[in-house]
């Protein structure tokens, strides 16, 4: 069973094809979101509590509830072949993420925002030293949860053969790697984002096409994962000439 706490996240949830099991609400909560969460609750029968803040605080399992906590069963994970399929459904070159041990709840799911924001089709996560997906993993990715198919791989660097063996060609996010305005980032694509001070492990640095880097000029000499991985899959975006013009 999965646990979701926050008021985007839940009212998300009751708008996607997940049912929700049960529903925890502030008894003295107001605001549009909240009169809007407990409607729809109660138009879909789902089973509602009306609890006082310490109760919440104390089923909360980071205090980021803010009045509104739901449990529903778990986010159905996806295959990397479903991911292949989805992108292939709507006729357009395979456009993947991958994280390669973030461990980091907040640039998870800062970057699964940004990822469904851009269009990318799935995401491909490792089991094992990894960010796990607890509710304040979920609330970072402000609704963007219930939309982004995810699989989890025991091995990310047999994955990026796989990848590369159906016809995806592999960019990992390095600073050794060729400025990302001079890479084409056109075409089927997975981009390897790797861990929080680490970067990209040995194997799987071994195992991508190319390298890509943003540009440093200012006093700093890095950037925070989530802000690196979203300015990297936007230029793709740009590059793929998948936008809407204003």
């Amino acid at each position: 069973m999965e646990q979701i706490e926050g008021r985007f996240p839940v009212l998300e949830a009751l708008q996607g094809s997940r049912k929700l099991i049960k529903l925890y609400l502030l008894q003295d909560g107001k605001g549009e979101t909240i009169e809007k969460i407990a409607h729809l609750a109660e138009t879909q029968q789902v089973p509602i509590q009306w609890m006082d803040r310490n109760q919440l605080n104390h089923l909360s399992e980071g205090r980021v509830h803010q009045g509104v906590i739901a449990e529903l069963p778990d986010k159905e994970l996806v295959t990397v072949e479903e991911i292949l399929a989805i992108a292939a459904a709507k006729n357009q070159p395979p456009f993947l993420l991958i994280l390669d041990g973030l461990e980091d709840p907040g640039n998870v799911g800062s970057l699964i925002r940004s990822a469904a924001a851009a269009g990318v089709h799935g995401m491909i996560m490792r089991e094992k030293r990894a960010a796990s997906f607890t509710p304040g993993l979920i609330k970072a990715t402000a609704g963007a949860w219930e939309y982004m198919p995810i699989s989890v791989v025991t091995n990310i660097s047999r994955t990026l053969v796989q990848l590369k063996e159906a016809g995806v060609w592999v960019a990992g996010a390095d600073m050794d790697g060729e400025l990302i305005y001079q890479t084409n980032l056109k075409g089927p694509l997975a981009i390897v984002i790797g861990a929080e001070g680490q970067g990209l492990s040995r194997l799987v640095k071994e195992k991508c096409d190319f390298l890509v880097s943003l540009p440093m000029v200012g006093g700093v000499a890095s950037l925070n994962a989530a802000v690196a991985g979203a300015l990297v899959i936007y230029e793709a975006l740009r590059q793929r000439g998948v936008y809407v013009k204003s």
